[in-house]
Formats: structure tokens, C-alpha cells, sequence
């Protein structure tokens, strides 16, 4: 065996069929498009989710719910997060600035204060809004919510 006799195994490579090279190669005439329509001639392409004229499945399912624009998501912090995070920081006061740079919120995230577990030391908390509950442990506590 010799670099000039390899070849590959029977049956392992097929021709290329030559489109559109005339008559002789038998796929010259409709180059193996069919006969006329939008099909047949350069630059068709069918738009995307077109069912071929039938009511695409977007437009036969039913509209339902409603998104409001104006809704205000918040990002939710609990009492029992945030005395951890002022005692592994060693703070007095946790700001949005302080949250936003140990990466708890993202940049245009608002801070809503809830009152899951429990809050001992005296801290002064900054966020966008709070519950009334979570507003009472904190001033039980000693410490003061303010609402940016």
C-alpha cells in the first residue's frame, strides 16, 4: 500500500449533482426547482412561521393577559438578610450602594424591605420601599428605614 493507490471504501463518496449545467447533466431545464411559482425563481425566501397561506398557529391561538407598563418590580430583601449582611460587612448602615456593590441588586434594581426573620441591631436602612411590618421591626429594634 502506497499513497498513490489509497482510495476510499466502495460506496463511501457520491457524485455532486450539477444543477442547472444544461440538458446532458439531467438536471438542466427547471435545475430541479419544479415548474413556475414563487418557488422556482432566485431570491425566494418564505418568511419565517408562513404555513403556506394556512392561518399560522400564532394567529389561530387565542390573546390573553396583559402586561402593564407602568408596573414597578422590586427587588426583595429580607430583615433576616440584611442583619447578616451588616454584620459580615461590619456596617451601622446598609445603603443601596452598599447592596449594589456586593452585587445583592443589579444596577437599576429597587429595593423593597420585607420582614422575613428577625432583626436585633440598631441599622439604618436605605430602599426604594418597605412593608409596614418590616418598617415596625426595624424601629422595634432601634433602627430607622428611609425611603429614597
Amino acid at each position: 500500500m502506497e499513497l498513490h493507490n489509497l482510495k476510499p471504501a466502495e460506496g463511501a463518496t457520491k457524485k455532486r449533482k450539477r444543477i442547472a449545467r444544461g440538458q446532458g447533466s439531467g438536471h438542466g431545464g427547471t435545475a430541479t426547482r419544479g415548474h413556475k411559482g414563487a418557488k422556482s425563481r432566485s431570491g425566494y425566501k418564505e418568511k419565517r412561521h408562513f404555513e403556506g397561506g394556512q392561518m399560522p398557529l400564532q394567529m389561530r391561538l387565542p390573546k390573553i393577559g396583559f402586561k402593564n407598563p407602568n408596573r414597578v418590580e422590586y427587588k426583595a430583601i429580607n430583615l433576616d438578610y440584611i442583619q447578616s449582611f451588616a454584620e459580615l460587612n461590619e456596617l451601622k448602615e446598609v445603603t443601596i450602594a452598599h447592596l449594589y456593590d456586593a452585587r445583592v441588586i443589579k444596577k437599576n434594581e429597587k429595593v423593597k424591605v420585607l420582614n422575613r426573620g428577625e432583626i436585633t441591631k440598631s441599622l439604618k436602612i436605605e430602599a426604594h420601599a418597605c412593608s409596614e411590618s418590616a418598617k415596625q421591626s426595624v424601629e422595634k429594634a432601634g433602627g430607622s428605614i428611609q425611603i429614597v
